[in-house]
């Protein structure tokens, strides 16, 4: 008798996670209906700013809702995050950070929240490697040059803020292993840095993305680039190796989070539209413009990629001796 029951038992039980499971398929493909909030943990202007708006307006597009970009910069990051973390978790509140978050996990002692608990991750959507630029005026030829130059004086870099990767990056480069006097000056996003050195107050920018117009407009030079090979989109830069410190890389990515505890059919349903609009024609050639490499994949591909940047950028730290400032 048990063996004739068996098949009705897994009927049965079929038909319950199946009625179980409809009031959340519904509500994913409802969702949305009404605006999203994305905040965004840097300032406007920036690397982070620009993937977030760019995808932002194709999702309003195709999901007919708003999805707001809110730049919440300051803290190196943190600032949005805590936020975003406090949010209710039904998919109205995103955040969008960068490999920032992963270096803030070591850097600062008391977050006020998990990065790898109270978030839920997305998608991460592209990477860029670092940029060191200066202004196209600057008498540095390439980053041997420029090393040169500021031997034994004191050259200042501005990044996105505390506790970007390419905060960290610069610092390991130019005071570990170039060994020179090298001050960090931090921003609250990208285009504010940018602003700075272009308006002759800092020497230096290390960055990402964002600085690709103004190079290709001739305002700004790159000296060398923190791919392990030549960008093609600016052949002519050398890399960090090339320019002496072999093995040197450093690539900053964009990715969208949740809060935690935010229904997986909402969390998979953003993936899958995130993922396609980076897909897109228009969307992938204006972001391979500026030198970006696209990550489409699941929020499991992502969260595996955020646990081995925590542990890369953790080491890094101990080596360099940043501290928060």
């Amino acid at each position: 008798m048990a063996s004739m029951r068996s098949p009705v038992r897994a009927v049965v039980v079929s038909s319950i996670a199946l009625l179980l499971a409809q009031p959340l398929l519904a509500r994913a493909q409802a969702y949305p209906t009404k605006p999203v909030r994305v905040i965004v943990a840097f300032a406007a202007g920036g690397f982070a700013d620009s993937v977030a708006r760019q995808i932002a307006q194709k999702l309003s597009d195709r999901l007919g809702q708003q999805f707001v970009v809110d730049n919440r910069g300051g803290a190196g990051g943190n600032l949005a995050a805590r936020i975003a973390a406090e949010a209710t978790p039904d998919g109205y509140t995103l955040l969008v950070h960068t490999a920032a978050s992963a270096v803030n996990v070591t850097l600062y002692k008391d977050l006020k929240f998990n990065l790898l608990k109270d978030f839920t991750p997305v998608a991460r959507t592209v990477s860029t490697p670092g940029l060191f630029v200066v202004l196209s005026s600057h008498p540095a030829k390439d980053l041997p040059d420029l090393i040169r130059m500021y031997k034994g004086k004191r050259l200042t870099y501005a990044t996105a803020g505390v506790g970007t990767s390419s905060h960290i990056a610069a610092d390991y480069l130019l005071r570990v292993l170039a060994r020179l006097d090298a001050v960090h000056v931090p921003f609250k996003g990208g285009g504010v840095a940018i602003t700075a050195v272009l308006g002759n107050q800092v020497d230096l920018l290390s960055g990402s993305g964002a600085s690709w117009p103004f190079i290709k407009q001739g305002r700004m030079k790159a000296l060398a680039v923190s791919s392990l090979k030549r960008s093609e989109a600016l052949p002519d830069v050398q890399t960090v190796t090339e320019a002496g410190f072999p093995g040197f890389e450093e690539r900053s990515w964009v990715g969208f989070f949740a809060p935690a505890k935010t229904p997986a059919a909402v969390v998979n349903r953003l993936n899958r539209e995130i993922n396609e609009v980076i897909a897109l024609p228009d969307v992938a050639a204006s972001f391979r413009a500026r030198g970006m490499d696209l990550h489409p994949g699941s929020p499991a591909d992502f969260a595996r990629h955020l646990e081995t940047e925590v542990a890369m950028w953790a080491k890094v730290i101990q080596v360099t001796g940043v501290k928060a400032e």
